[in-house]
Order: C-alpha cells, then structure tokens, then sequence
C-alpha cells in the first residue's frame, strides 16, 4: 500500500525499520483485549453475586416468614391422680352420749350433789327428791296388798271347807265352782296388788336421781326445793341435768353429693380448732348415712373423735379436714381448657403436628388441676395455654422444654 493511500486512513505505513513500533502497537491491544476481559469478568461476577445474595436473601426471607408464622406451643400430658383432695367441712362438736336427765318421780327437791363441770361416774348420785305423795301411795298399796292376802287366805279355807261337804253330798257342784272361782279372783287380787306394791317401790327408787353413765355435768336446772315434775314434760329444757361423755366425742359433718362415693368408715380426718392454734387432732370416719338428703343433696357423716385429756369441749366450732381417696380419672392443668360457646375443649395435637378440639367432661376442681371424666387418653399431649385463635387443623410446633434456671454458684468463705 502506498503512502497515497494510507493517508486518507490515517495509517502510516511501516517503514523497514520501524518493526518495534509495530511490536509496541500490537501488545497494546493485546493488553487492551485482557483488560477488557478482566472487567467483563468481574462484572459478571459481581453480577452473579448480586443474583446469588438476591436469592440467598429471598429464601432467608421466605423461611423467616414460615418460621414466624409457624406457632409454637407447650404441651403436658394428662396424668392418674396420685393422691385425693383434701376436704374442708364445718362441724360442731358433740359428747359421744349426751343425755338430758329428767324425774321420773314427782315431788320436791331435797338435795343436789354434782353441779356443771362435774365429772361423774356411772350411778353415782346427782340429787335426791323428796316425794311425799309417792310415799303415802306406797303405804296405801301395802294395806291394799295386806287386805288381798286376807282374802285370799279366807278364800282358800272356805274352798277346802265346801270341797269337804261336797265329797259328802252336802252342797251343790255349782256352789263349789262359785268357791273355787272366789279363791282365783282373790289369788288375781293379791298378784295385782303386789305388782301395784313393786311398781311404788320402783318409782320410790327414783327419787334418787343418779347418772346412767360416766361423763361431765354440762348443766344444771334445779336448785332446792324446786318442785320436780315427773318427766319434766318430756322436754329437754326442763331437763334436771344435761351429762355428756366427753371422750370420745362425735362431728357430724354433710358431705357433698359429688363427694360422697370417696367416703368409707374407718377414713382419718384431721379436726382443727381455731381458738387451738396449731394442735391437731387425730379422728376417723365411724360411719356414715349411705344416703343422700334429697334437700340438701349431701350425706351425713359421723366422726368419732377421742379426746382423752379434755382440751376439746363439746359445743365447740371446729374444721373437719377430710382427706379423700384418689380417684381413677385423669387429672390435667387448668390452663389446658379451652371455654368457648359450644362448650368445655382441650387442643390436642396429633402425630402430625395439627391441633384437634376435643369436648371434655370435667369432674372435681383441685385447683392448679381439674379432673377429666371424659375426653381425654393418657398419651395425649394438650396444648398448655392454647391461644382464642386456635381452630381445628392448625399446624402447630411443640416448643422443647424449658431449662431450669441454674444456680449461681456460692461463695467461698
């Protein structure tokens, strides 16, 4: 190419000897060329890069999003009741026999020898009556008797005597009948006044009034000279005495329907005083109605209770605690139950992670638990807490257990 034609290019011709610029020129394109590539390459990977976090950000982002909408719950299992509720009931305390102590004779009062707070002994004497009518009764009843056996020892003579005419033929039959009927009647009149003469006999005895057991006089009525009815009216108030055995004693407590299957005699009790503070006192079940009070829907319970150095006094407002036998059912946490229109439910979740709404049937309320009648299997595992939101089907994740707290340590002294 001549120099003519490279002008209009602006391309010098390559001389002969300029063989180096030559050599100059190419390894700058060259270099040109690398560096182009390099820059093209990084952008590239800054590219990819760019793309990858993008992506890398996207999937954190989806999975932070599935985490948090993910809800995690704290399950328990329903458990057998190891051990009963304790059962709290008021009660008053009663002498084991407590009786009031009427006359059974009428008449004045001559003497009394025990007041209140007396302990007394089983017919030990407690007063005595003066009956003056009593006494003149029994006096007419001897003469009574006396006259009976006159006549009948008149009878008997002259029954002998007609017997004897009659073997010689010298009365009747009939009238030796009316002889022998006589002597009978007279024999029934001597048993009717001797049993007239025991019966006055009997009621002149009563006029010693003596306790029928060993216990302590609780009240008095009577003072001398009060004039003493016989039977006092059959009232209690117009009792002469009031005893009452004061070891044992006897509570009588009602016992709710619901608690009544967990009663048996022979169970022990705790009876609490509270003027007492801190004693207690060992008592146990002696029996109970085996029914149920259709008013009041409970059943009565009698608590024997031994009080042998006589801190507990009969009349006295006591707490009866009565521990009950556990039952069969199953007991699960308070804060397992979920209260909503359609009645009580508990969130059970299953092998595959999603909550089912059972119905339950709660039974007695222990407090931090309530037992389950029916509802629920032992190897349930219940939502603690479950929140209002939570519908049947939702998906779920059981949180792991808490770790206790540790222990900081102590110091070296």
């Amino acid at each position: 190419m001549s120099e003519e034609r490279h002008s209009p290019l602006a391309i010098h011709p390559v001389e002969p000897g300029d063989s180096g610029e030559l050599l100059k020129r190419g390894q700058v394109v060259r270099r040109a060329r690398w560096l182009t590539l390099i820059v093209l390459i990084l952008l590239a990977i800054g590219a990819g890069r760019t793309v990858i976090s993008r992506m890398s950000n996207a999937k954190a982002l989806e999975s932070g999003t599935a985490e948090r909408a993910r809800l995690y719950v704290r399950t328990a299992q329903p458990k057998a009741a190891d051990t009963g509720q304790t059962l709290a009931l008021p009660g008053t305390l009663q002498g084991f026999v407590q009786s009031p102590i009427n006359a059974r004779a009428g008449g004045y009062l001559r003497r009394w020898y025990k007041d209140i707070g007396s302990h007394v002994r089983q017919g030990e004497l407690l007063a005595e009556l003066d009956t003056p009518e009593i006494d003149q009764q029994l006096s007419q009843a001897v003469a009574a008797r006396q006259q009976a056996a006159a006549s009948l020892e008149l009878a008997r003579t002259t029954t002998e005597r007609w017997e004897a005419l009659r073997r010689r033929d010298a009365v009747s039959q009939q009238e030796l009948e009316e002889r022998r009927s006589a002597f009978t009647q007279a024999g029934a009149n001597l048993a009717a006044a001797d049993a007239n003469v025991e019966r006055l006999r009997q009621l002149e005895n009563f006029k010693r009034i003596v306790a029928p057991f060993a216990g302590v006089i609780t009240r008095r009525n009577v003072d001398i000279g009060d004039l003493i009815d016989a039977g006092a009216g059959g009232g209690a108030g117009r009792a002469l005495f009031v005893l009452a055995q004061t070891d044992p004693l006897r509570v009588y407590i009602n016992v709710p329907q619901s608690y009544s299957q967990l009663i048996k005699p022979g169970q022990p009790v705790i009876v609490t005083q509270t003027e007492l503070r801190g004693q207690k006192f060992q008592g146990q079940v002696a029996r109970t109605a085996a029914s149920i009070d259709a008013v009041t829907r409970t059943m009565q319970v009698e608590i024997a209770l031994p009080n042998r150095d006589g801190r507990l006094l009969p009349g006295a407002f006591v707490q009866v605690q009565l521990p009950l036998l556990p039952s069969r059912a199953l007991v699960i946490p308070n804060n397992a139950l979920l209260i909503r229109g359609e009645g009580m439910r508990v969130a059970v979740v299953d092998d595959a992670g999603r909550v089912r709404l059972r119905p339950v049937q709660i039974g007695r309320n222990y407090g931090e638990t309530v037992e389950v009648i029916d509802g629920v299997e032992a190897a349930d595992r219940l939502v603690l807490n479950p929140p209002d939101s939570l519908a049947e089907g939702d998906e779920v994740a059981v949180a792991p257990p808490a770790k206790p707290a540790s222990q900081p340590a102590g110091r070296a002294s």
